[in-house]
């Protein structure tokens, strides 16, 4: 992936430059008049005399200043009264911050050119590479958070996905409780929303994934169906196993819900930030809500040990173009659009994995759907 360079403080334009102004918010989840609204880009704060940046980066918050001296971007709805918030509007570090957006610029702005929108369905997938970062974030270390919508389950993709969870290329599974539901239904009756595999409806299906919901919901949480053996394979039982931290949220549609779904709004933003700030990787197939509200926790780069910065790829899979160019528009610019469907992106990126990992000479596992 590119990597961003640091601004070069030193030079002329920035020996203007005043510190940050700051003032106090007026009560518990109000920000003072004026406040600097973040953006998903690096973000430099000078405070005395030294340009610096916020922990835990993201779009929509603000700069806050804690009593130990260290900068954090936070939501206004966490801000305390009496802590220190930047005020001021500008970006270009007249008012004290900087946010670094000259390696977005495009040259050819303004040229004519043939297929230069950002999202196509006639543009070519680059699966190699994806595979590539893939298999070089699990390498490292890093931390790739999946993103998914039921249709990852419904269109055959459910055994890629186990696949990807129990050979460690997924960081967090973020998700909400139609995908839990399916996945554990199609484990426990072989049907997701009554539909065979082979996509027939079977006679009182309709009612399955609700004795699905039941059968966990007795048992007391996913962990403790798949320790009793109710759940025996699949996306969620590879979860438990493998020990990947999931985070399903509720909506106003959900049936149960299960008893693992966070349905409160705001605990359930808590929950997915948890795993957002620690993401070096962001991979969202199949789900318009997720996926949006993932992005807007997510900064457009990864700050590395060193204290380098490189973007943080992101991929949005979709059938349809409006979902990948409505998450761009919400301000995830980095993100990579595929449009094609789950099963056919899941089918064919772990077989590219499973090149990429046979090039460099490591185990290629089979299919941990069977195990």
């Amino acid at each position: 992936m590119s990597s961003i360079p640091h601004p070069d403080f030193t030079a002329a334009r920035f020996a203007s430059c005043p510190d940050a102004r700051f003032q106090p918010a007026p009560a518990d989840g109000v920000l003072p008049e004026g406040f600097f609204t973040t953006t998903n880009l690096p973000t430099y704060v000078r405070v005395g005399g030294a340009w610096r940046m916020p922990r835990e980066p993201r779009m929509d918050g603000a700069l806050v200043l804690d009593a130990q001296g260290e900068l954090w971007i936070r939501e206004g709805r966490r801000v305390r009264a009496g802590e220190r918030v930047v005020v001021g509007l500008a970006e270009d570090g007249s008012e004290g911050v900087f946010v670094n957006a000259a390696y977005l610029a495009d040259d050819g702005e303004g040229e004519f050119k043939f297929m230069t929108s950002a999202v196509s369905r006639e543009k070519p997938i680059d699966y190699a590479h994806m595979a590539r970062v893939l298999v070089d974030e699990r390498e490292r270390g890093g931390y790739p958070i999946w993103v998914t919508g039921p249709a990852l389950v419904h269109s055959r993709a459910r055994a890629d996905m186990t696949w990807f969870v129990a050979n460690g290329f997924v960081g967090a599974l973020l998700a909400g409780n139609a995908v839990a539901v399916h996945d554990i239904e199609a484990s426990i009756f072989g049907t997701t929303l009554g539909m065979s595999g082979s996509g027939e409806a079977t006679s009182g299906g309709h009612g399955l994934h609700m004795r699905a919901i039941n059968k966990v919901r007795a048992a007391g949480s996913i962990a403790k169906a798949v320790e009793a053996g109710v759940i025996t394979n699949g996306i969620m039982h590879a979860c438990v196993v493998h020990k990947v931290p999931f985070v399903l949220t509720g909506s106003i549609r959900d049936d149960g819900p299960l008893p693992d779904v966070v349905t409160d709004n705001l605990e359930a933003q808590v929950a997915m930030r948890e795993h957002a700030v620690k993401s070096t990787m962001a991979v969202m197939i199949a789900t318009a809500l997720h996926a949006i509200a993932t992005g807007n926790m997510l900064p457009a780069f990864v700050t590395e040990k060193d204290g380098s910065l490189r973007e943080l790829p992101t991929i949005c899979v979709d059938s349809s173009e409006f979902v990948v160019s409505k998450l761009k528009d919400r301000g995830t610019h980095q993100a990579f659009g595929v449009v094609t469907n789950a099963q056919d992106f899941m089918h064919v990126l772990r077989l590219y994995v499973e090149r990429d990992l046979a090039a460099r000479g490591l185990p290629v596992p089979g299919d941990a759907l069977r195990k």
